[in-house]
């Protein structure tokens, strides 16, 4: 699978933004996958923000966005979106799509996936 994320940019305090992540799958289809989003930060460790399994709709949010952030998928377009809330300066990262078949959903948000995205830079200013 092959991953494109965009949407990232500069937002002010409060302000919001949505990523998208499209997928091009060959062997497998998109709802064989868990897509979510990852984050780093300069001098931080990754974390993972959010994820999903078109599948079943199954999700996980990272305590850190729960509330202001919510992922949805589009399975028409190969899609995974990451609406954004209410940011804060410490949202700032570098955000990144991940993909993998492995199903367990919270042990992939937390660990880390087989496939990668290019990141997209978010920038939230004070």
């Amino acid at each position: 699978v092959q991953l494109q994320a965009s949407g990232g940019g500069l937002v002010q305090a409060g302000g919001s933004l949505r990523l998208s992540c499209a997928a091009s799958t060959s062997r497998f289809t998109f709802e064989d996958y868990v897509i979510g989003w990852f984050r780093q930060a300069p001098g931080k460790e990754r974390e993972g923000v959010s994820c999903i399994r078109s599948g079943d709709g199954n999700t996980y949010y990272a305590d850190s966005v729960k509330g202001r952030f919510t992922i949805s998928s589009d399975s028409a377009k190969n899609t995974v979106y990451l609406q954004m809330n209410s940011l804060k300066p410490e949202d700032t990262a570098v955000y990144y799509c991940a993909a993998d078949r492995r199903t367990s959903i919270h042990l992939l948000c937390y660990y880390g996936m087989d496939y990668w995205g290019k990141g997209t830079l978010v920038t939230v200013s004070s």
